[in-house]
């Protein structure tokens, strides 16, 4: 029994490694029959940051490989091990980052180089280690930031509904992996590489691989659009979100060539 009052009361976590993300059972939609009965019973299941793609499920009787030839994945050792020195020996875990030793090889396939961080004037953005749940997105997706973020987020978002104001988070902690894949699909749709720098910052470079920016929206209100500086919402954050630690990254004529975003926030600390 105190073992699983402690299951109960433990954070869910999101630990993250270069190439898998080992994320808590119960958050993952399943794709398939096969995945919604391997999902159901998980504890936790290895995710390959590149695609999304489900790799292992931890049952209850041990690793169940979702994939062929799960060995040969690359990351996979570094995954598994992580998976070994899980909670709750590492729980609270420390604020560690992972390593930025790829940043290079993702911008080389936009076309890009090491002038980009000079000329946008965007530092290196490392990924944590570690991430908090903090509650589910506008899609009813996991929404995960840092400690510090997620606890001010909650707190922001109550204070927000205690003046009759909703808040909804559009988007919160992104790969590096996965903003490639935003720069690739735009690609495809016949969008060109500087397009696409004026409304996404470059793999590395974006503020949400940090785990501290949200993309905030309102019910009934379109995501991501510059409308939504027009709504009770965005006033309210205008007045309120200073005093939780939040700031708007991307005002109009910022210095960094990217649109303005009145819905992009920033948690940077609560002021003392």
């Amino acid at each position: 029994m105190p073992q699983a009052t402690a299951m109960r009361t433990a954070p869910r976590l999101l630990l993250n490694t270069p190439d898998i993300e080992l994320w808590p059972g119960g958050l993952l939609r399943a794709r398939s029959n096969h995945d919604a009965r391997l999902l159901s019973r998980a504890r936790t299941v290895l995710r390959r940051k590149r695609d999304g793609r489900y790799l292992a499920a931890l049952l209850p009787e041990g690793l169940m490989p979702m994939v062929e030839r799960l060995a040969r994945e690359p990351g996979i050792d570094a995954a598994l091990q992580r998976l070994e020195t899980a909670l709750p020996r590492c729980g609270p875990p420390a604020e560690t980052q992972l390593p930025l030793d790829r940043l290079d090889e993702r911008l080389q396939r936009l076309g890009l180089d090491h002038h980009y961080a000079a000329d946008s004037g965007l530092p290196r953005v490392a990924e944590p280690a570690c991430l908090h749940f903090a509650g589910l997105d506008r899609y009813r997706r996991a929404l995960w930031l840092t400690r510090g973020a997620a606890r001010a987020w909650h707190n922001l978002r109550a204070a927000a509904a205690a003046d009759g104001i909703a808040l909804d988070a559009i988007s919160g902690y992104r790969s590096h992996d996965y903003q490639l894949g935003i720069f690739e699909r735009k690609l495809a749709r016949g969008q060109r590489v500087a397009e696409i720098l004026s409304v996404n910052a470059a793999p590395g470079y974006s503020e949400h691989h940090g785990g501290n920016a949200l993309d905030i929206g309102t019910p009934g209100e379109p995501p991501a659009e510059e409308s939504f500086e027009r709504t009770a919402a965005f006033a309210w954050l205008q007045a309120h979100a200073g005093g939780f630690g939040f700031h708007m990254s991307y005002p109009r004529g910022n210095p960094h060539g990217i649109v303005y975003e009145p819905w992009h926030w920033r948690f940077g600390g609560t002021p003392a």
